[in-house]
């Protein structure tokens, strides 16, 4: 048996997997985003271990059999969070999250204070990324930068508390612009950009080396033995893993609280300039590129609680009944959090347009499915544009569930999508995999393979006519509104 634990943004998940890569138990555990500002995204990191200590308590009490018999843990979570320990491994502050926007003025600064910037990390400097909002804290709050002992990743505090390691893996650190991600190890240049250096950085390892051992302390609260903690992975290399994307050309999308376009790599391909992400994979000697939207399945839980419904089903159920013969009157930018790839504009918003009378919840709930795919078609262009190749994409993610988003996204991507078993679990069904590939020391290719194929969506011709013009209104909308974004 091996567990996986992925820290999202709205929850911590945990799965158990048999040897034969069958999930015999999962549980999970709810988390909430503090914005007590415009652009910011926070969360106690002593809020994740709480969630992660209750979702394990869960499967005590539904599978205390099977937790005896777990022989090593994968951890996976979400990218960039910045979370920071004095020398007495306390917490300093909130966590500043992935799509926390506040830290533009500081991409600027840390490129000036070092120009090789994108030739060492393979990324534009971007306000999601770690450094910045280090540069931030630096600024804003001098006495809490002054403290700062260690930073590390989501997963990693969770690492923390399990095995008092201080540990990070290559997918991970590379969403950090500290990391040198062509040699996958820490720069030196770049820490000294934020004023930091490598003391304060964890060890780095690749995603199925093992890092520790679970202490007895957090065995016995858990019902396990003391069983080895491997690196792991953020949260969409374990994904990748988790439905077997890792060789060349193999690509998923993840419709997630924000939405991923994913592509495995065996070279490392960089192509900052288009805010096209370069980073580690998990696996050593290979690589991804990736485009994101910050706002994807959260986009549907917001257009839901706008229109009153109780749930994003019942939503759903309202949109499926539209005219999809016929074109949408409402177009939405689904930049809720801001906008990083193509146009790397944290300061980019959320619009309708083509309100009228006639417009219902259900017009509103189908422009927010067609505006993300939209989205994924902006970042699959600048992709193609970054010398990516791509011949099968899978989709992951809680958003995935919806066979209606599935024709929309094949519909405007022009490409079929395959739907596999595991898909609603990735990361934690990766992290998982990360652990079984460790104890058991197989080839990568062995045990990532490919879930069983549920269906295949294809393009609808029909869709397809007016998806084509309607994307090309969509990238005017954004060109003509983004002067007013402030």
């Amino acid at each position: 048996m091996y567990l996986g634990i992925d820290l999202g943004t709205s929850c911590v998940k945990v799965i158990i997997l048999d040897n034969n890569d069958q999930l015999l138990a999962q549980a999970s555990s709810a988390l909430t985003v503090s914005r007590l500002h415009p652009q910011w995204s926070e969360q106690d990191p002593k809020d994740w271990w709480q969630a992660t200590c209750l979702a394990m308590a869960e499967l005590k009490t539904t599978n205390p059999d099977l937790l005896k018999k777990v022989k090593s843990i994968g951890l996976s979570g979400q990218m960039h969070g910045a979370t920071l320990l004095d020398s007495n491994n306390l917490v300093i502050r909130p966590a500043i999250l992935w799509n926390d926007g506040r830290s533009e003025p500081q991409c600027k600064v840390l490129e000036a204070k070092e120009p090789n910037s994108r030739h060492i990390t393979g990324n534009v400097a971007m306000p999601g990324f770690t450094a910045p909002k280090v540069l931030w804290v630096k600024e804003h709050e001098p006495e809490n930068f002054a403290k700062i002992a260690k930073v590390l990743l989501p997963k990693d505090y969770l690492r923390l508390q399990m095995t008092g390691d201080f540990a990070s893996d290559m997918s991970d650190s590379a969403g950090t612009l500290w990391l040198d991600v062509e040699k996958r190890c820490w720069s030196e240049a770049m820490l000294k950009a934020t004023s930091l250096t490598i003391d304060h950085m964890p060890t780095l390892y690749e995603g199925t080396d093992i890092t520790g051992t679970l202490s007895a302390d957090i065995a016995d609260l858990w019902g396990m033995d003391k069983v080895p903690v491997v690196a792991g992975a953020g949260d969409n290399a374990a994904g990748a893993i988790g439905i077997g994307v890792i060789k060349p050309n193999q690509a998923f999308l993840s419709l997630g609280t924000s939405g991923v376009y994913f592509v495995a790599n065996e070279q490392y391909l960089p192509n900052p300039d288009n805010a096209v992400h370069t980073f580690c994979h998990c696996l050593s000697n290979t690589w991804h590129q990736m485009s994101v939207v910050l706002s994807a399945a959260s986009c549907l839980t917001w257009v839901t609680k706008l229109t009153g419904y109780d749930n994003e089903a019942a939503l759903l159920d309202q949109v499926a009944k539209c005219d999809f013969s016929q074109p949408c009157s409402v177009l939405f930018l689904p930049y809720l959090s801001g906008e990083r790839t193509p146009h790397n504009n944290p300061n980019a918003k959320g619009v309708f347009f083509g309100l009228d009378h006639n417009t219902t919840a259900a017009t509103l709930g189908r422009a927010v499915l067609e505006g993300v795919a939209f989205a994924f078609a902006d970042g699959q262009q600048v992709l193609l544009d970054a010398g990516a190749q791509i011949d099968e994409i899978t989709v992951i993610g809680g958003g995935s569930r919806s066979r209606l988003w599935g024709d929309i996204l094949a519909s405007v991507l022009n490409r079929p999508l395959s739907y596999r078993e595991g898909g609603e679990v990735g990361p934690a069904f990766g992290a998982a995999r990360l652990a079984r590939i460790a104890i058991e020391q197989a080839p990568a290719e062995s045990i990532c393979t490919n879930g069983k194929l549920k269906h295949v969506v294809l393009p609808n011709p029909e869709m397809q006519t007016y998806y084509t013009k309607q994307y090309q209104q969509f990238k005017s909308l954004y060109q003509a509104t983004k002067h007013l974004f402030l």
